[in-house]
């Protein structure tokens, strides 16, 4: 198993954690009031689990698994895989700092803070599709 793939598991199961801890501190919150951003967190929680347990073990197990790239590099060039384990996680801090916090007190810098994260995200996204896309074709093909 390449390290990339490795790397992308460990953290997704990273973001498991922390979103099923935030949400059960969530719930505890609900019932023995503890801190007013508590109960803020739930939809970065959410986001944690879909984008970064879900999104990301996806991710890990496609460029792993998908056909090969060329015979040269059948997982295709690793600098832009790098790339997108970045991105997306750099847009997933960003979000689990900035997003109960402009919930808590609206700022335009954290406003813009979540915006930078959604295209941090979004640009993870892009860059997967153009790894792997040319990595599902007939079967048997390779470059």
């Amino acid at each position: 198993m390449p390290l990339i793939t490795r790397t992308m598991i460990k953290m997704a199961m990273v973001y498991a954690l922390a979103g099923t801890a935030l949400s059960a501190l969530w719930l505890v919150e609900i019932a023995w009031p503890m801190h007013p951003v508590l109960r803020l967190v739930q939809p970065t929680a959410l986001h944690l689990i879909v984008m970064g347990w879900l999104t990301q073990l996806i991710f890990g197990i496609a460029l792993w698994m998908f056909p090969p790239w060329s015979k040269e590099q059948p997982r295709g060039p690793i600098r832009p895989t790098w790339l997108c384990f970045g991105l997306l996680n750099a847009g997933l801090l960003l979000r689990l700092i900035a997003e109960p916090l402009n919930r808590y007190a609206p700022a335009p810098l954290l406003a813009w803070l979540l915006v930078i994260s959604a295209w941090l995200q979004v640009g993870a996204i892009i860059l997967f599709v153009g790894l792997t896309w040319s990595r599902v074709r007939v079967k048997g093909s390779v470059r």
